[in-house]
């Protein structure tokens, strides 16, 4: 577990490196890729070992379906987070982008609302608009430096057609741990108005001490008969090309609603991706987690302290995730001269603030799952190019 090798991963189809320049015009020989989330480590050797064992056999034909990778997810959620999930209760999906466009088809018509609390993961928008629905935008309130849900804000903007809710918890970008009374709230609040809640937990793993994820289903128990849970092997263990997670969902009615969707899509998981994720919720992969928190963790405080120095910017406190959420706004300067000179000046490729919807203007989003010279080097890169900014004076009279 050498999170501090470096890995070359251009030219190898890499979405974070291969398509930075086409997109950022930040070019992969110079640059330095910060965006895409996933990290630039290997994964558990129990998951090389079993995609080797796969090569060495030679033959990829049909997988005898997904009930190894089913029940060894229930167990991790268990042994994990405390969630007795019933391994009958999930469904496997092309990952928890597909998973979310699926709820959408399956528990909306085109027209209907679909709420977000925003800034959010900028897909969930992308897919609710591609399939004819409407993106209801609830922004975020803020409580000190950290983001809080406001249900008063969300109850106004209810109509007749709103259908679902999407919650990211914990909260990417923002790095929130939703606390259990948050989600019960909120629970509570789609209860009343008769809403599907669609709850992705992808970082429900990569969370920082002393912060505990509280699956939602724990938080909220009444909510069952509403909630369709998102979780997946791929953000915590680094495998996000196995294009594999689930769909925990304890009510009969909502799976069969779902199941019906998979199947008229004529969807099914991929062999790979089924024993990448088995080999992957194992002790093995429990160790290799274990190790990775601490190396992400030092990896934030790093970043943390780079920004600190740069007058005018302010990381959002991280609780989970690897994703640095930068306001760059108390720096006097535009969104766009704040990306020409990361992207630019600095050869950083990172995602912009308003793609997460309401409330992301100002704001960078900054992958640092970096092996840690690197991400010096990303530091040091960041600093030299603000360097001549001079802290803002406050105003007579404020």
């Amino acid at each position: 577990m050498d999170f501090d090798e470096p890995i070359e991963r251009r030219g190898s189809a890499c979405a974070k490196w291969d398509l930075m320049e086409s997109l950022y015009a930040v070019p992969p020989g110079q640059g330095i890729a910060m965006w895409v989330a996933d990290m630039d480590f290997r994964p558990p050797s129990s998951v090389q070992r079993a995609v080797e064992a796969m090569a060495a056999h030679g033959v990829y034909g049909y997988p005898a379906g997904d009930r190894a990778a089913c029940e060894a997810a229930a167990a991790w959620m268990a042994r994990r987070h405390g969630w007795p999930v019933d391994p009958d209760h999930l469904l496997t999906v092309h990952g928890l982008v597909n998973g979310a466009a699926l709820c959408v088809d399956a528990f909306s018509e085109p027209g209907d609302g679909v709420l977000l609390f925003t800034p959010v993961y900028h897909a969930f928008a992308r897919v609710i608009r591609a399939a004819g629905r409407r993106v209801v935008e609830s922004p975020l309130a803020r409580d000190g430096a950290r983001y809080v849900m406001d249900l008063d804000d969300a109850a106004a903007r209810l109509d007749s057609r709103l259908r679902l809710v999407v919650l990211c918890s914990p909260h990417n970008p923002g790095g929130r741990v939703w606390s259990a009374a948050e989600l019960a709230a909120l629970a509570g609040f789609c209860d009343r108005h008769g809403l599907i809640l669609v709850s992705d937990e992808i970082h429900h793993d990569l969370v920082f001490p002393p912060h505990r994820h509280v699956p939602t289903a724990l938080a909220a128990p009444g909510i069952l008969p509403r909630l369709v849970a998102m979780t997946a092997a791929t953000k915590t263990f680094n495998i996000a090309g196995a294009h594999t997670g689930n769909l925990i969902v304890p009510d009969a009615g909502l799976r069969r609603r779902l199941a019906a969707r998979i199947a008229g899509l004529g969807l099914s998981p991929g062999a790979f991706g089924l024993a990448m994720v088995t080999a992957a919720y194992s002790d093995d992969g429990a160790a290799w987690l274990a190790a990775l928190i601490p190396y992400l963790d030092a990896n934030r405080r790093l970043f943390d302290a780079a920004i600190a120095a740069i007058p005018g910017a302010r990381s959002m406190p991280l609780e989970a995730t690897y994703l640095g959420w930068v306001d760059f706004s108390g720096t006097g300067l535009s969104p766009a001269e704040v990306i020409a000179r990361v992207e630019r000046q600095a050869g950083i490729a990172t995602n912009h603030g308003e793609s997460f919807g309401t409330g992301g203007e100002g704001f960078l989003r900054f992958n640092f799952a970096l092996p840690r010279a690197r991400l010096a080097e990303a530091c040091a890169r960041l600093s030299a190019v603000f360097r001549d900014l001079q802290p803002l004076r406050p105003q007579p009279g404020r």
